[in-house]
């Protein structure tokens, strides 16, 4: 009987054991203003136990032990939550999760600025890719000095680099130079014209809270010139709690960066001020004494002035200015400051001085008013041998817009006026000097004609005092059939009037530039779609998939073509007697896995030019790229990322055919409580150009007539620290 009793006690303690150690719980995670099931929310026990919800927001955590559970859950743009549960209080029964949009990460996702919406990213009818918080830290941990990284890395665009002297970039957004791309600081137009040509390399982005990308024309709220596509950086706001940080990088290039950044908010009053200054020596990695990297010292300084007069007003005042000194080419004579008749010299030395003023009324949470003004001064000399060009651009943008309407119809309309002035300071060639002014008016509408259906329209009617009128519709529409299916369609008309300053200009540093016949031209005009198709779901419990499919198709008007007159050293602009098309498709693929992410992207761009007898691909232009990144990330500890990035054989100008290659990149980031360390391995597999092809400029004095396809500086190491005080729930 004894051994009866002791044989069941022992039974029934080790059934409550193994009771206890196969507790299981079930959740519904919904979002807390729309209600509807969020697919993908993860909820985490460890880091090895946890769960990711399906297509109906449900999750199942099983051998679970003990008496009680702490489960985070978490999602993209929402607010992370802990919460405890007791098992024997929960019980069988499934318990609902509702979760806040974050307040920095994901409302202002909901208002992006480049469309002036209200609606949230996923449901706007314009596509729009979006880097956010996360993102730009990673990117700013890659390169620290400037923009070109955070850009480089996005499907479909390419940095060109068009002077092995001045590394110059320009952004090519689906194989369209990238005078058709339209740059935006904040909704201004800062990045144009005379200013453009260095403009890329001379934007930190420790300031950015966020950057939104749109491909192919959008021209009924910013103008015809965004016929590939626009680009939106928006910069951090003040809060309440004040925000600190300070950025310090070295690279094993010579470079040396430090960035720094503070933002405070009180009830009436807000402030923000970064500065940024950079020292780079020139480096030479091939050996050839000519600089791979050129010179520089940079120095930004950009404070900005908030007041609220109301709980529903807001006037901005930013000031900004930049000055750098650039100097590369031969490295005697960089060291010397001073060409001669056997080392090249360029320099570049600019001036970038700006103000942005705006002030916003919201009377409710559907109408509003805006009103804004920028000036820009912009002083650039070149100097190289036997050549000195010297200008300066002077440009201004007003803008009055009202947005009104209901929650599922509204309404956007303004007018707005553009100047451009250029005054080339030599006497010797006032050809190529011009004042541009472009007044607009626009009207766009967002309609929400049921659950499932959206479409934007627009149009947009330009006046150009050299150019003419330019009547600019536009149409996209949003189809949402089911949770993890959405579709997207749209396209528009949109212009460019003829400028001097163009890629081809800026590889010849404007050298034999005749600019008499410009205004006769006429100007390049544009068309094009693209439709794409996303797909998201979680599979099992620990993984989600997602996949967006893009297709596009431009096609561009009487493109300019940089001529040489013949029997001459000069080159004049015409219209080309054909058109120019850009085609291909976008894929990107997303894989989650607890804290282990995988990106893949194919961008296949099929740009040719069907003029001079060309109808292979356009030059400097791969048809076929692929990159891949595996992140790793453990909120608020680490975040380690492995890329890779494969470009395919382009044409030289001579139609030649140039290698394929890879780019490798290793960066790891280790965050404490307010300092981070990182440490970034560019490039580490060493691709450069040198490797391909025997590059010698040492003594070369026409270094321009190097077309550049691949990097040239090779494997560089880069790191740093980031002292962050009041992240603002970043972590």
């Amino acid at each position: 009987m004894i051994k009866r009793f002791f044989l069941a006690s022992v039974l029934m303690v080790l059934f409550t054991h193994m009771a206890i150690g196969q507790n299981s719980i079930r959740f519904q995670v919904f979002d807390e203003e729309t209600n509807e099931p969020l697919v993908g929310a993860t909820a985490f026990v460890s880091t090895t136990k946890g769960g990711i919800s399906d297509s109906q927001g449900f999750v199942t955590l099983t051998n679970l032990s003990g008496t009680e559970v702490e489960v985070r859950f978490s999602f993209v743009g929402y607010e992370t939550q802990t919460n405890t549960y007791v098992f024997s209080e929960v019980g069988d029964e499934t318990i609902k999760i509702m979760m806040e949009s974050a307040t920095e990460e994901h409302e202002e996702v909901a208002i992006v600025t480049a469309t002036r919406s209200s609606r949230s990213i996923e449901e706007i009818p314009t596509r729009i890719e979006f880097l956010g918080t996360e993102e730009l830290e990673e990117k700013a941990v890659m390169k620290s000095a400037n923009i070109a990284m955070l850009l480089r890395e996005s499907t479909g665009i390419q940095m060109q680099i068009t002077s092995p002297s001045s590394a110059n970039q320009s952004i090519r957004i689906q194989g369209l130079d990238g005078r058709y791309t339209q740059l935006l600081k904040d909704g201004f137009p800062l990045y144009g014209g005379f200013s453009g040509g260095l403009s890329i390399m001379q934007i930190p982005p420790l300031d950015l809270k966020q950057v939104e990308v749109i491909k192919g024309s959008n021209a009924t709220l910013y103008g015809g010139g965004a016929i590939a596509g626009l680009v939106n950086l928006v910069s951090i706001q003040p809060e309440d709690e004040a925000r600190f940080r300070l950025m310090l990088d070295q690279t094993s290039a010579g470079g040396t960066t430090v960035n720094t950044f503070y933002a405070k908010r009180n009830d009436k009053f807000g402030m923000s001020l970064f500065a940024s200054g950079g020292l780079q020596k020139a480096y030479d990695v091939n050996d050839d004494n000519f600089s791979d990297i050129p010179e520089s010292k940079a120095l930004t300084f950009n404070p900005t002035f908030f007041y609220y007069p109301s709980a529903d007003s807001k006037i901005r005042l930013a000031l900004s200015g930049t000055f750098e000194d650039r100097l590369g080419g031969n490295l005697d004579a960089i060291d010397a400051e001073q060409s001669n008749a056997n080392a090249y010299l360029q320099e570049n030395n600019t001036n970038r001085l700006s103000y942005q003023l705006s002030y916003e009324k919201n009377w409710d949470a559907n109408r509003s008013f805006t009103i804004k003004n920028s000036l820009l001064s912009f002083d650039r000399t070149i100097q190289e041998p036997s050549l000195t060009f010297n200008g300066q651009q002077y440009a201004t943008f007003s803008e009055a817009a009202y947005s009104f309407g209901r929650d599922k119809s509204r309404w956007i309309v303004g007018t707005n006026l553009y100047s451009d002035n250029f005054t080339e300071d030599s006497g010797t060639n006032n050809n190529r000097n011009y004042e541009q002014i472009t007044t607009g008016a626009f009207i766009q509408q967002v309609e929400q004609v049921s659950e499932t259906f959206s479409i934007e329209s627009g149009v947009r009617l330009d006046y150009n005092n050299d150019y003419g009128w330019f009547a600019l519709p536009r149409v996209a529409l949003f189809y949402n059939p089911a949770s993890k299916f959405s579709y997207r369609l749209g396209g528009g008309l949109g212009y460019k009037t003829p400028t001097i300053f163009t890629e081809d200009t800026e590889r010849l540093s404007f050298r034999g530039l005749d600019a008499s016949n410009l205004t006769s031209l006429d100007a390049e005009k544009s068309f094009g779609g693209n439709f794409d198709i996303n797909y998201k779901t979680a599979i099992g419990e620990r993984w989600t998939f997602s996949v967006n499919q893009l297709f596009f198709y431009t096609q561009l008007n009487d493109p300019l073509a940089l001529r040489q007159v013949p029997l001459t050293n000069s080159f004049r602009f015409e219209n080309a007697g054909d058109h120019m098309r850009s085609q291909g498709l976008e894929t990107n693929l997303k894989l989650t896995y607890n804290d282990f992410k995988l990106f893949f992207n194919y961008a296949l761009i099929d740009a040719q030019e069907k003029f001079d007898n060309r109808n292979d691909q356009k030059p400097l232009t791969a048809k076929h790229n692929i990159g891949a990144v595996l992140v790793y990330e453990e909120e608020g500890k680490w975040r380690i990322g492995l890329e890779a990035y494969y470009t395919g054989e382009q044409y030289r100008r001579d139609l030649t055919r140039t290698d394929n290659y890879w780019i490798t990149g290793l960066m790891v980031l280790r965050k404490f409580e307010h300092i981070s360390l990182y440490s970034n391995f560019e490039n580490f597999s060493d691709t450069r150009q040198s490797k391909f092809e025997n590059i010698n400029l040492g003594s070369n004095m026409s270094p321009s007539d190097l077309d550049i396809w691949a990097p040239l500086e090779g494997f560089v190491v880069n790191f740093g620290v980031i002292i962050d005080f009041g992240h603002s729930g970043h972590h």
